[in-house]
């Protein structure tokens, strides 16, 4: 957090709809198609824009250039930037940091990938993976012979359904919940509602612990913002709605490795120091929070997000799901847009596709997903390897 910040606002936000593997646009015309939007909803002209940050992870040096120049080459610094699952929140975090420090007074955010059918794997066989402690760790506590992203998530699912009773049925609630949600969002992936029963009576991944509809899938998309300081938006005749009220990043600590617990190998602990952070440098607590945009990779990390955000007590994520705590006419809506399972997952773009519908949320624009009497609304983006960024946006008083 950075002391005597100054104020953030989101000027204006773009996306495209999410598509599978090589059923869309290359990297390139995704993101400058999410700039295009996010200009356009901003009011703002591309010459004003100061520094952009470009957040991808599958490809080669400088695509953020590639995308960028397609906005305009007005010879501004493009940082591009790659951690995982968390990227497009990366790119978001540093540009309200080139805000809130005075560095600049208006920033483009920007996450686009052009991801492969399957599932996620190493590129580079040459030489240490990032993921090798990690590896180390999830092999002394899961025995099952899966892709990585599966034995680490499903892991810690199990590990919740062994220490306090959760079942695959909560997980298989999540997944229809998205469904159902992502139904009325036009930019989704999948937009097909399933029940609980068709979840769990889909292809079995890990016998009694996932079926396949409980994983997000591979997708291509790009998401944009563009954030202003105060002064940039008076100066330009901007009423921006939504203001950053708090953000933070968290990375690993030795815990993740030393509490022999998927559910902290998977990032619970940064969840909690990040989102303890937000709340603390705010003022602002889970209860004053309408709605949420969770990392849902996997329906059994949803499950633990709800913990890990405070949203409920330690254990008691079964019992917040049956009472309806996570979606409309409960305490909290999560996922609104149908989150990574169901929205899909295009892994730099994720971060933005979540501040795109929260930042429609405050605004009262999310038309058939609109979330009754918002004023607060929270983010949280997960990547392994580590990083985690929990984002609070606030409704600007008119």
């Amino acid at each position: 957090m950075l002391d005597n910040a100054r104020e953030v606002l989101v000027a204006g936000v773009g996306m495209v709809p999410f598509t599978k593997p090589s059923a869309g646009a290359t990297y390139d015309e995704l993101g400058r198609a999410a700039i295009q939007l996010a200009l356009a909803d901003s009011g703002i002209d591309y010459a004003a824009v100061e520094q952009a940050y470009a957040g991808y992870v599958f490809g080669d040096s400088c695509c953020g250039q590639r995308v960028v120049y397609g906005a305009g080459m007005t010879g501004i610094p493009v940082i591009n930037v790659n951690n995982n699952c968390s990227t497009g929140s990366t790119a978001l975090f540093l540009a309200r940091q080139a805000i809130a420090s005075g560095s600049a007074e208006c920033v483009l955010a920007v996450g686009f990938e052009q991801m492969n059918p399957g599932a996620i794997g190493s590129n580079y066989a040459d030489r240490p993976s990032p993921f090798a402690d990690f590896d180390t760790a999830c092999d002394a506590m899961v025995d099952v012979d899966l892709p990585l992203a599966l034995r680490y998530f499903g892991g810690a699912g199990r590990e919740h359904m062994e220490r306090y009773g959760s079942t695959i049925n909560d997980f298989a609630k999540i997944r229809a919940k998205a469904s159902r949600h992502a139904a009325k969002n036009p930019l989704s992936v999948f937009r097909t509602e399933m029940t609980e029963e068709e979840v769990l009576g889909s292809q079995v991944i890990w016998p009694g612990v996932m079926t396949r509809p409980m994983a997000c899938p591979p997708t291509c998309g790009g998401a944009a913002a563009l954030l202003v300081s105060r002064d940039f938006a008076r100066k330009h005749g901007l009423e921006p709605k939504v203001r950053i009220a708090a953000q933070a990043m968290t990375t690993d600590t030795p815990s993740t490795f030393d509490s022999n617990s998927m559910i902290a190998l998977v990032g619970a602990d940064m969840t909690r120091r990040a989102s303890m952070a937000v709340y603390e440098a705010s003022g602002v607590g889970p209860n004053d929070i309408g709605v949420i945009e969770l990392h849902d990779c996997f329906a059994h990390n949803e499950l633990i997000t709800y913990e890990g955000l405070g949203l409920c007590g330690e254990g008691e994520a079964s019992r917040f799901i049956a009472d309806g705590d996570n979606t409309y006419g409960g305490r909290f809506v999560t996922n609104p847009s149908g989150g990574l399972m169901s929205k899909g997952h295009p892994l730099g773009a994720t971060g933005l596709a979540q501040c795109f519908e929260l930042t429609h949320q405050l605004r009262g624009t999310a038309d058939a997903r609109q979330v009754d009497g918002v004023h607060h609304a929270l983010q949280h983006n997960l990547g392994l390897g580590g990083a985690c960024v929990v984002t609070l946006y606030e409704k600007v008083a008119s």
